[in-house]
């Protein structure tokens, strides 16, 4: 594991547990870190997230991990021994989203199938 990789997990966590901790913000429930990129002089971070509830949740998710962009900056530079704490740039993870979606088609589809079966059975 390279330097830039650590430095991404190590971010990841400690957003992570800064979300979960010290934010009091109802926008900001069910958010899960799910990726962190790094820039390679570290001035810059985004950061990708993913949201229990799909659809407008995450709009409001993103509006309020923005509105406490500055916030969680200020704590991950205490917590962080770095030579810059880098800019946080919030990115939606829509994967999970997208997950649940091919789930529910391939269930559509199993069950179309056990239906067409038995339709050619009893004949």
């Amino acid at each position: 594991m390279g330097r830039i990789d650590r430095v991404n997990e190590l971010i990841k966590r400690e957003i992570s547990q800064i979300i979960r901790e010290e934010l009091q913000d109802p926008r900001i429930q069910f958010v899960t870190i799910t990726n962190v990129e790094v820039s390679g002089d570290l001035r810059y971070a985004r950061v990708s997230f993913s949201v229990l509830n799909s659809g407008q949740e995450a709009q409001k998710t993103l509006n309020g991990l923005n509105r406490a962009r500055g916030l969680i900056r200020k704590l991950l530079g205490q917590r962080v021994t770095m030579r810059y704490t880098p800019e946080i740039e919030f990115i939606h993870d829509k994967s999970a989203e997208y997950s649940a979606f091919i789930e529910e088609k391939l269930k559509e589809i199993h069950n179309e199938s056990q239906q067409y079966s038995q339709g050619h059975k009893k004949k």
